[in-house]
């Protein structure tokens, strides 16, 4: 089932005052004013350790360590609340400080204030100095059930607006989960007057000695034509301009390289659902592609049914 509404009316902005989340924060603002939208700033102090450490250590020294965290916080909230005003002055901005696990405060939070988009930076103040998915990123990605658009540190400086914004990558697989991505990934394109490039990847690099590889690329290229005309049909209803190809080799590796070579400025992509163990878990093709990526990726989780 596709999703039911791409309405973005409420952006949260979650930030611990580092480049990275201010990279998030920047290009969240850019698409919170493209479609008019609220903005809250939240920042969590990170107390998640704080019980056993008030064991073993002063009261008065733990409660300052709470208040230096707190006062970061802050800092953080005022540092984002202060580009939104440069960057969009008629922006409505509603800040918030929490204490707790980053994470689970942001899904709290985003369900409490009916958010309907996160937008945040993929490295924070922790993790290596390669590009890497940040830890809280992650575990956001992993959780919530509401898009998050995922920016990388060099999209810092790259705007996200309708002036800026011309190509919108879209990969499909034809799943329920590509088909959220594809209703939305459409919805954005028409905000930003872009064009749609629908991408299948018929990944050949699972054939076994036994197949025949002719025979299963076919296939695998009926499958994508097919995936890639319901993207068409969908494009041409709403009125945006769309491109479809059908490329061979491994689908993150094919994305990225799309990307690179098209000049895409954002990559639209779902997440695949899990019952079970978590909420949503991420699929390794977005995993990767979010790791990658040197372009904001917009995540998309499947409609919870």
């Amino acid at each position: 089932m596709p999703w039911a509404t791409q309405s973005i009316d409420a952006v949260l902005l979650p930030t611990d005052g580092s480049d990275g989340a201010l990279a998030g924060a920047k290009r969240g603002i850019d698409l919170a004013a493209a479609v008019d939208a609220e903005v809250h700033v939240l920042s969590v102090a990170d107390t998640t350790d704080f019980d056993d450490l008030s064991l073993v250590l002063d009261t008065d020294a733990v409660a300052e360590e709470r208040d230096a965290l707190e006062a970061d916080a802050e800092e953080a909230v005022e540092t984002v609340v202060t580009i939104a005003q440069e960057q969009a002055p008629d922006l409505e901005v509603t800040t918030a400080i929490e204490r707790g696990t980053p994470f689970q405060c942001i899904d709290d939070y985003a369900d409490a204030a009916d958010i309907d988009l996160i937008a945040m930076g993929t490295k924070g103040r922790t993790g290596l100095e390669r590009v890497v998915l940040g830890s809280v990123t992650e575990n956001v990605l992993r959780t919530v059930d509401i898009p998050v658009l995922a920016v990388p540190p060099v999209a810092a400086d790259s705007s996200v607006t309708p002036e800026t914004t011309e190509n919108v990558l879209l990969p499909t697989d034809g799943s329920d989960g590509a088909a959220a991505a594809v209703d939305w990934g459409i919805h954005l394109a028409d905000v930003f007057d872009a064009m749609v490039h629908a991408l299948y990847s018929a990944d050949t690099s699972r054939l076994t000695m036994g197949s025949s590889p002719n025979t299963i690329l076919s296939e695998l290229e009926r499958t994508g034509e097919t995936a890639l005309e319901t993207v068409r049909e969908r494009a041409k209803a709403t009125g945006v301009s769309v491109t479809g190809t059908v490329a061979n080799g491994p689908p993150a590796r094919v994305i990225l390289n799309y990307a690179d070579e098209k000049a895409v400025d954002m990559i639209v992509i779902g997440t695949h659902g899990r019952s079970g163990l978590e909420r949503h878990l991420l699929g390794s093709v977005t995993e990767n592609v979010v790791r990658d990526a040197d372009v904001p990726v917009f995540c998309v989780p499947m409609p919870t049914q």
